[in-house]
């Protein structure tokens, strides 16, 4: 099995498509522009020739979480519950203004929250599949929320802890 395989971000691809025919399994799909994870070898030679650099080799088996003192994690949740209430206050702010420009700013800072908030869960352990953090938090979330639970024990059985 390879160690990486290739994966395609439809958001920044310009369709120019020669990559996907430069495959030598056929991993690339020539009419949908995906890539086949099963049939990829890894090899880059589409990555290599994409010229929007849409394509990227991604390992197969994600590094182990490093980890971090409590500390630390416990400052990142206080950041991000900090970015919480600021998402709590601009939502109040942007239902209170007819302003176009206004609403812009608000939108725009509430989603630069929101990505700021994931970063820190992620750096905090949180947020990563192979994290044991993101499996006790399904495994919790398993309890909680019965109408989900079968699909959290499929997504738990294809979720391999790498801590």
């Amino acid at each position: 099995m390879a160690k990486f395989h290739a994966y395609r971000n439809l958001k920044i691809c310009t369709k120019d498509c020669l990559c996907l025919f430069v495959c030598p399994t056929g991993a690339a799909d020539n009419e949908t522009g995906q890539i086949d994870f099963t049939k990829c070898i890894g090899c880059g030679a589409c990555a290599n020739a994409c010229p929007s650099r849409a394509i990227t080799l991604i390992p197969n088996k994600m590094p182990s979480q490093q980890p971090h003192d409590e500390k630390v994690v416990k400052a990142l949740f206080k950041v991000a519950n900090t970015k919480i209430e600021q998402i709590k206050i601009l939502k109040g702010l942007l239902q209170n203004t007819k302003e176009e420009q206004e609403q812009k700013l608000y939108k725009a800072l509430i989603h630069a929250n929101k990505v700021g908030i994931e970063d820190l869960m992620r750096e905090a352990g949180y947020m990563l599949p192979e994290s044991k953090n993101t499996h006790e938090l399904l495994e919790e979330l398993k309890e909680k929320t019965p109408s989900k639970k079968e699909e959290i024990i499929k997504l738990l059985e294809k979720l391999e802890v790498n801590e």
